[in-house]
This record gives structure tokens, sequence and C-alpha cells, in this order.
């Protein structure tokens, strides 16, 4: 009785470590980086989707209502299932402008001169105030709502990256705080593949990633012939953990509570 206790015992003490042993290899990385993901065409979203969750990382998308490879929108009835099936893998969310709006220049009373990309009014040059740049951001998270039941973080990213002090003011005011992205952490997705293979794209990214560095690449680019997603990044997130990074969700929160996964 006593033998079979004992062994019962080990057993316990065995499966009882290996929660312990996972939590303390996630515990080991030191660094920190935040992949963030624009919607672009969503051509690779799935993919992209696949290899985040095959390396149990978790990223942030910022979302537009951007045309799709399928010829339909990314806000779309159609990819409600996709951003349910993310929301439920515990990934963030932040507005890209609902109409993919692009900066222009400041105004000269505080506005700011936009041009939307997609929508009714796209590729006109518009006057917004403070009402108009908060209505063009928050409608996605109202959108995103509509499909998955919950609302965005309070984040959001200029098209382009291009931002101003008035622009920046509008999203503040507006209460959604604004993220770019790092030099490093721009991945070149964007980038002509015939003088930006996928490979310089893997190994500079892999190198000069740093403690802190926020992300950007597509779900899907037009103007790329060579696909950077998967051939890129599943590689880079296994290169990053080598080098001992943690992968965080923006926004980005004390680094001893931020959710994180290695």
């Amino acid at each position: 009785m006593r033998y079979r206790q004992l062994i019962h015992l080990i057993a316990a003490l065995v499966i009882g470590s290996l929660p312990f042993a996972a939590n303390a290899q996630t515990a080991s990385c030191d660094k920190t980086v935040y992949l963030t993901f624009d919607t672009g065409n969503m051509a690779v979203a799935e993919k992209v989707a696949e290899i985040l969750k095959r390396q149990d990382v978790k990223a942030t998308f910022f979302l537009s209502n951007e045309k799709t490879f399928r010829g339909d929108f990314a806000l779309d009835d159609s990819w409600k299932v996709f951003w349910q099936e993310r929301l439920k893998e515990g990934h963030h969310f932040g507005s890209h402008t609902y109409d993919h709006t692009y900066l222009v220049k400041d105004g000269p009373q505080g506005e700011v001169f936009v041009k939307p990309q997609f929508g009714s009014k796209a590729g006109m040059t518009l006057l917004y105030n403070e009402a108009s740049m908060c209505k063009e951001i928050r409608r996605v998270d109202l959108r995103f709502a509509e499909l998955t039941g919950q609302p965005l973080q309070k984040i959001w990213r200029a098209p382009g990256g291009k931002t101003s002090p008035n622009l920046i003011r509008m999203g503040d005011m507006c209460g959604y705080q604004h993220f770019g992205w790092s030099p490093a952490g721009f991945l070149g997705d964007e980038l002509n593949s015939d003088k930006h293979p996928n490979s310089t794209l893997l190994q500079k990214a892999s190198r000069e990633i740093r403690d802190g560095d926020i992300t950007m690449a597509h779900l899907g680019i037009w103007s790329r012939k060579d696909p950077w997603a998967p051939a890129v990044l599943e590689q880079l997130i296994i290169n990053l953990k080598s080098r001992g990074f943690c992968f965080g969700i923006l926004p980005k929160a004390n680094k001893n509570l931020a959710n994180q996964s290695k």
C-alpha cells in the first residue's frame, strides 16, 4: 500500500511540475517585442493567424475597412468569423481609421487636411475638425463591436504612420492612444520584393529588433510580388524567441504585468 502511495506521489509531483516548467520557460525571456499588423488586403490573414496560434504568440491588429483580395472589405460581415476567432485567441485590436484616411497636413486653425483611401469620399482632400477625426477613428470601434460583441482597445494608428501634432491631439482628445512603430520594427512587407527579398528582410529584423520595439507588417499587400508572410513571419518569431524575447500586446503595460507569451 505504501509503495502505491509513493508511486502516486511521484506521479503527482512530475505532473504538477510541468506547468511550472512551462511558466519558467516563459519567464526566462528578458526582452519584449510587440508584433502588430495593419489590415492591408487580407491575402495572408489566415496564414498569419495560423502562425501566431502555432507559435503561441499574441499580436495587435490595427483595423481599417480596406478592400481585400476577395473583392469585399475587411470589416464586412464576410470577415466576422475571422475577427471573432482572433478575439477568442486573446489578440488585441485598434483602429486604423475606417476609410484608411491619410493625413495630408495640419490645417490653419487646429484642423487637419486628410485624404481617405476608401469609402464614398475616396481620393478627396477633406478638412477635418476634432469631431470629424474622432468619428473616423471611433467608427472602427463601433463596427468591431457589431462584429464581435467587444470594443477595441483604446488605441489607433494613422495610415502610413503619417502624424502631426494636431492629429495626435485629436486622437488623444477622442480617448485613443496612438501607436506607430519602431525604426527596426518596420518589417518591409510593402517594399519591392526584387530589391528587398524575404531573406534580407528576415535577417535585418532578426538582428536589429531591440527590447520594447513595436513591429509593423500587413495582412496582405497588393504591390509585393513575393508575399512576406508566411515566408518571414514564423522564422522571425523563432529567431526572436531564441534571443530571449517575449511577445507583448498593445497598449504597453508594466513589463511584469503585461500579457505576454513566448
